[in-house]
């Protein structure tokens, strides 16, 4: 037991009970059963990819998520975002994405037939300054281990948004416009194919909106690869 297990001692973030961050009773309350949506027409998709008909050279390619974004994945990617304290809870999160991703055969496809770079979405100054790290830079740097796949803090946020999850679709949409841009000592993305990193995707507007940045600077095919979906 370290020191931090001392002074915070691990317990359930859904029941309270000692031990785990997620006991096993309420492991089984972690869904895997991930909705499939394109993002750009929020209608159901077999394999996780943007429907041929709603993807432009400008769209992002499709989006594949872990875990449903239920109320026990509420209450521990709120844990992994605001409290830092909880440093082993970043690594269970981290594993559980790896290994449920793993189980995904379009993305596994993927990965076996194109090379790929991971970049997290990133955060503005402020906020990182605030939280210390960026959640999503932590998932993108396990990925990256895992998968011997270069993770590239390629993207830069240029302002402070509102929280999303208050937001409707179009205010969304709005609210990130012109938020992010290619950072000034990034390599050329020239045909690179990329998986844009995130803890949590709802409308798919923070993804998107990268994703166009991304494909205006060159890059061939870009997804959203995020913890959970709403």
């Amino acid at each position: 037991m370290n020191l931090l297990d001392l002074i915070f001692p691990k317990r359930c973030v859904n029941c309270g009970k000692s031990g785990e961050y997620v006991c096993s009773n309420c492991f089984t309350f972690i869904s895997f059963d991930v909705k499939k949506l394109c993002l750009v027409c929020d209608k159901p998709t077999y394999n996780s990819l943007t429907h041929p008909r709603c993807i432009n050279r400008y769209s992002i390619d499709g989006c594949f998520s872990a875990i449903s974004y239920n109320k026990i994945a509420q209450k521990l990617i709120y844990s992994f975002k605001y409290k830092p304290y909880l440093s082993d809870l970043k690594t269970f999160l981290s594993e559980l994405f790896i290994e449920s991703i793993i189980q995904n055969e379009d993305f596994v496809n993927l990965v076996e037939k194109s090379e790929f770079i991971f970049i997290p979405i990133p955060l503005s100054s402020s906020k990182l300054r605030k939280r210390g790290y960026n959640q999503s830079e932590i998932l993108s740097t396990a990925l990256s281990k895992k998968f011997k796949i270069p993770a590239q803090n390629l993207l830069v946020r240029t302002k402070d948004t509102q929280n999303q999850f208050k937001l409707k679709r179009k205010e969304r949409e709005l609210n990130i416009k012109g938020a992010f841009e290619l950072d000034a000592r990034s390599l050329k993305l020239d045909a690179r194919n990329i998986f844009l990193v995130d803890d949590v995707v709802t409308t798919g507007a923070t993804l998107k909106e990268a994703a166009n940045v991304l494909k205006r600077a060159g890059a061939k095919q870009v997804f959203g690869l995020t913890l959970a979906r709403d």
